[in-house]
């Protein structure tokens, strides 16, 4: 009976809760979900599970997740002798998602605040569990890429690794478009349920091709790097160094010329990624 929505007699209340009655068993509804105080012998129904406590619960508040109904759901905890928990909605029970359905590598396991597609599921002891979605039914839900491909060349996506393969990683991008980001397109080894941010460079199998790999002007020098990582060390993440400082000045501090000096600064502003002003470089 956990997992389903059914009704039940009240036989007994506190302050806090009305104890439902369903075949025999008993739940707890808290009072503060209703808008008025059942009365005993009242027929009232709910959503029943068993809380984080093991105690019968039910609850008038839905969760987003239920059987047969998919939605993504985030991260809460993992452990790797039981699977990862998922927040489907419930003030005081997460799903479990299994390691039977994850990925045998554990650095390919989602991580606390990503986000997976699950639903209900419910074994033949009557526990909940969330239960991860495949391939197939991502198949089934992604649009064709193919009529709008040269619109969305070179483009940005987001998305959530849904599967790692061993020649790269499939994507589910916002826009409901399947992706796949080869091994050698990826700035880092992925895993799933992480939200990644890619750029559109072809199709094949109706699905977009990704890459994480800057574009050419995106790219940060060496010398862009040690001017951010100066930033980011300093306090209030800015420096008394810009574009006018004297040649002599960035030569003694950062070891380099003031023309590269400039090349990097003017590197890192049209990435948006500094400021100058009042005579000080601002990390933004």
């Amino acid at each position: 009976m956990y997992g389903e929505v059914l009704p039940g007699t009240v036989t007994d209340l506190n302050k806090d809760e009305a104890f439902v009655q369903i075949e025999g068993y008993t739940f707890a509804l808290d009072l503060d979900e209703l808008t008025e105080i059942p009365e005993l012998g009242d027929e009232v129904a709910g959503f029943l599970y068993e809380n984080q406590a093991h105690k019968n619960k039910m609850t008038t508040v839905m969760p987003f997740v239920t059987k047969g109904v998919w939605d993504f759901a985030e991260v809460t905890n993992v452990r790797t002798d039981l699977g990862v928990f998922v927040n489907v909605g419930l003030e005081d029970k997460d799903y479990v998602v299994s390691l039977d359905d994850l990925p045998l590598e554990h650095n390919e396991w989602p991580k606390v605040g990503d986000s997976l597609m699950v639903t209900l599921d419910i074994d033949h002891k009557g526990r909940l569990w969330g239960k991860l979605a495949d391939i197939e039914l991502y198949t089934q839900i992604a649009r064709s890429p193919d009529s709008e491909l040269k619109q969305l060349m070179n483009k940005d996506e987001e998305g959530t690794v849904i599967a790692i393969r061993e020649s790269g990683a499939f994507v589910m991008t916002e826009s409901y478009y399947m992706g796949f980001i080869y091994t050698d397109e990826q700035g880092e080894p992925l895993h799933i349920g992480q939200h990644v941010k890619a750029r559109v460079i072809g199709s094949s199998h109706r699905r977009l091709n990704l890459s994480m790999k800057p574009r050419a002007y995106e790219e940060i020098t060496p010398d862009a790097q040690m001017i951010v990582a100066v930033l980011e060390h300093s306090i209030d993440k800015k420096m008394p160094y810009t574009d006018k400082s004297s040649p002599d000045d960035i030569k003694e501090y950062f070891g380099i010329s003031k023309a590269s000096f400039k090349r990097a600064l003017g590197n890192l502003m049209k990435q948006r990624k500094i400021e100058q002003k009042d005579g000080y470089t601002y990390l933004k």
